[in-house]
């Protein structure tokens, strides 16, 4: 038996006005000091000053957010004493404002120790809703959270289907104004999510269709993207592929890509989507390199052909690194401000983090040590997995 988890999803044009039906006693805003000072925020202010909801805002959230930031938020929540929560911003807002709800209801629990088997009794208190401000994470209909431990440079992978938000708000006029290299790179994190998820040992047919219709979208629509912000068709396609690629991560599981991706961001502070997808079509050879991965059909359905999964593993990652070029993404860890020494001297501790990763466990080919170094390796070179 399995479960297929969603939030209510309000979407498409002026998406954002369905804030103007909460009831409630008081909101609480997590954001970043970046969307506090823009003009996201005030329509957010708008829209509840609409429904007569009193409000808050902590916008203290940095990127990959820290497990002291998220007790903060907690307490300045205890403070206020909302009944809705709202995340506001890309994955690590909404990241910190999942974890830091969990804390406002159970102040007792470490958040390093959120899991899927515990039950924390969520919702007493407090409902949750999540708004992208980027096309990319999915982090909206998600019932993850992943934060940093600064002491021991590593990051958590933690989840609970209590976190899962009550309600997205998935509005394209939010991500008009992504800058392009902002848009770039959080768009191939919404395609890795497609295709690991697609691909993992938790793969069903329930959560298959919105990682292949995710797939799709992205290759038809970053581009267009990026190449002209003010592409309302584009901008709208690739925030519904985000939120379609999240429903497919929360509903099957991210695999290698990830675990190697979460090393590097914890040691070197390479954004996620940027790390993540830059292993991607290096683990994509590695694991279709023994006949496996699931790429067959992916690679059809976004109009590509191959004969059997070796070959299809072959022209996935080439179609990735291909659209990495098109886009001004780089497809080496080598060009992501990773500098040659640092990362030699790092490789046995992003080994270990990958090893502790939770995300490995359901990639379909598992590297033994020795794999995972020459993975490395190869991502940090650009040089092709032969293995």
């Amino acid at each position: 038996m399995w479960y297929f988890n969603s939030p209510l999803i309000a979407f498409g044009d002026d998406a954002l006005s369905h804030l103007e039906q909460i009831q409630g006693r008081r909101a609480f805003i997590v954001t970043d000091h970046f969307i506090a000072q823009s003009p996201l925020l005030a329509k957010v202010e708008e829209r509840l000053k609409r429904a007569g909801l009193p409000y808050t805002v902590f916008a203290d959230v940095e990127p990959e957010p820290a497990l002291e930031t998220v007790r903060r938020c907690a307490a300045a929540m205890t403070a206020e004493g909302p009944d809705w929560i709202i995340g506001l911003g890309g994955g690590s807002c909404m990241d910190a404002a999942k974890a830091a709800w969990l804390l406002y209801e159970r102040p007792e629990v470490d958040p390093a120790g959120i899991n899927p088997m515990e039950t924390f009794g969520l919702r007493a208190k407090a409902r949750l809703i999540s708004i992208p401000t980027t096309s990319g994470t999915g982090s909206e209909v998600t019932w993850a959270t992943v934060l940093t431990d600064t002491q021991e440079k590593r990051k958590l992978g933690l989840a609970s289907r209590e976190l899962l938000s009550d309600i997205a708000i998935v509005d394209p006029a939010l991500v008009m104004s992504l800058p392009p290299s902002l848009t770039a790179f959080t768009g191939l994190d919404a395609l890795t999510h497609a295709v690991e998820s697609y691909a993992s040992m938790w793969a069903n047919d329930f959560a298959d269709g919105v990682c292949l219709k995710a797939a799709q979208l992205v290759f038809a629509y970053l581009p267009r993207a990026v190449a002209d912000g003010s592409d309302v068709e584009a901008r709208e396609k690739m925030h519904n592929a985000a939120t379609l690629a999240g429903l497919g991560l929360g509903n099957s599981q991210a695999a290698l890509a990830h675990a190697l991706g979460h090393s590097v961001g914890a040691l070197f502070r390479v954004p996620h989507g940027r790390a993540v997808s830059v292993c991607l079509p290096y683990t994509i050879e590695y694991t279709s390199n023994a006949g496996l991965g699931r790429y067959l059909d992916l690679v059809r359905f976004v109009g590509f052909s191959a004969q059997d999964e070796t070959e299809a593993g072959r022209v996935l990652s080439g179609a990735i690194r291909g659209l990495m070029r098109q886009i001004g993404q780089p497809e080496r860890l080598a060009d992501c401000d990773v500098p040659e020494a640092e990362f030699r001297a790092q490789l046995e501790a992003l080994c270990d983090r990958a090893e502790l990763d939770t995300c490995l466990v359901v990639a379909r080919r598992i590297p033994e040590r020795d794999e995972l170094r020459r993975l490395f390796l190869c991502a940090y070179d650009g040089t092709p997995v032969d293995f």
